[in-house]
């Protein structure tokens, strides 16, 4: 499967964050959602990443934005990972992959002429409406933010 298209209805989906909270896509109805996928807790470009977003994470709230982070590892490593980093956007934790799957952020890589499995990091800006404005697959992880904002002529 594939990344999702501009245009699409979001899927779905339901997770556990870091606090524990269940956290439902449709709980962000008539709200802008940045919905980010990324490999690990405490990588570096994963944390370049997250500390791009949580650096400018209050441009995004006055825009109306939330903002939903989304890897394959537990809570707790959710937890210390945004503990550590100040991290104050809800982190997803998604073991069995159901969320990455539904997006097209999990398939084949290659690395150093090896093929495997793992997270795609890619971005989707979701609209009030559901429907998937715009689609991240090549993430500049320490622009991040400038990045959607360009592509969304917020600058």
């Amino acid at each position: 499967m594939g990344y999702l298209n501009k245009g699409a209805s979001a899927p779905l989906f339901e997770g556990i964050d870091q606090d524990g909270r269940t956290i439902r896509l449709e709980d962000f109805k008539g709200k802008k959602v940045i919905l980010y996928f990324y490999p690990k807790d405490d990588t570096p470009g994963c944390t370049a990443e997250a500390c791009n977003i949580r650096d400018n994470y209050s441009l995004w709230l006055e825009r109306g934005f939330a903002v939903i982070g989304v890897s394959p590892d537990n809570e707790r490593s959710h937890k210390r990972f945004g503990e550590k980093y100040n991290l104050t956007f809800s982190l997803l934790a998604d073991p069995d992959k159901k969320i990455l799957k539904a997006y097209g952020a999990w398939g084949m890589k290659k690395m150093y002429g090896r093929s495997y499995e793992g997270v795609m990091r890619t971005t989707y800006v979701i609209n009030e409406e559901g429907l998937i404005e715009e689609v991240f697959a090549k993430v500049d992880t320490k622009n991040h933010t400038s990045q959607i904002m360009r592509e969304l002529k917020l600058e």
